[in-house]
């Protein structure tokens, strides 16, 4: 299951106007039976856990389709057989490394509302070459009812790593490295997941980052105020 990056775009002008033609021509995703209208975004389930792919590249302020479809994607979850709700885009919203700084600035600016009232617990993006791992946040601050940002980008491509982090750390960053690697998620019951990051170096594989998460459907503190009651 994927959604699309930078590198999809390809339009050519006159040749190829139309954005990610060849991306939706060989990578269709199941988006009709999450409603949406566009293969750049759409939801699915898996388990207990509902998966929402969201489009960098597409129109995302509060007038576009793929916001009004957010927000009913985002109302139908039932959180009593999906405990844990996790989103997907490719350009990081929160990001401390000095490349691709500030592109995902104005999605989260449009969408952040709504993922932090729907108590998602973990949002993943790409783009940047290097792994970063934050606390819970909410509009630039730590709060432990919003999602728990991961930059996972280190798989690399021709461009390499993006080796150059800001100084001084930022306090919400907790982990963050610029080398080449993989990603775990072990979804252990409806309350507990386990996050690990494995550093590759030839090949040996080392876990340098891990976390285990506590899924937000089970905590009451954060459905207070006006939410349902779990």
């Amino acid at each position: 299951m994927v959604t699309e990056g930078n590198h999809e775009i390809e339009t050519i002008p006159i040749i190829q106007p139309h954005a990610f033609r060849s991306y939706n021509a060989r990578w269709p995703m199941p988006y009709n039976e999450s409603g949406s209208t566009s293969n750049l975004y759409y939801s699915f389930e898996v388990a207990n856990v509902h998966i929402i792919m969201l489009g960098s590249y597409t129109d995302f302020d509060e007038h576009s389709k793929q916001y009004k479809w957010l927000q009913s994607d985002l109302v139908k979850i039932d959180r009593k057989s999906t405990p844990w709700v996790i989103v997907l885009l490719h350009a990081p919203w929160y990001n401390t490394n000095e490349a691709h700084e500030g592109e995902g600035e104005e999605m989260r600016q449009a969408m952040e509302a709504l993922l932090y009232e729907a108590r998602v617990d973990l949002v993943f993006s790409g783009h940047v070459h290097a792994y970063e791992r934050f606390t819970r946040i909410y509009d630039n601050n730590a709060d432990s009812c919003g999602p728990l940002y991961v930059t996972i980008g280190d798989g690399g491509n021709r461009e390499g790593l993006a080796l150059t982090f800001k100084k001084p750390p930022n306090p919400l960053s907790l982990y963050r490295e610029p080398s080449f690697g993989h990603g775990r998620l072990r979804m252990v019951n409806e309350t507990h997941a386990h996050w690990t990051w494995h550093r590759n170096n030839d090949s040996n594989t080392f876990v340098a980052d891990n976390v285990w998460m506590k899924s937000l459907s089970s905590l009451k503190e954060c459905w207070k105020f006006g939410h349902e009651e779990l």
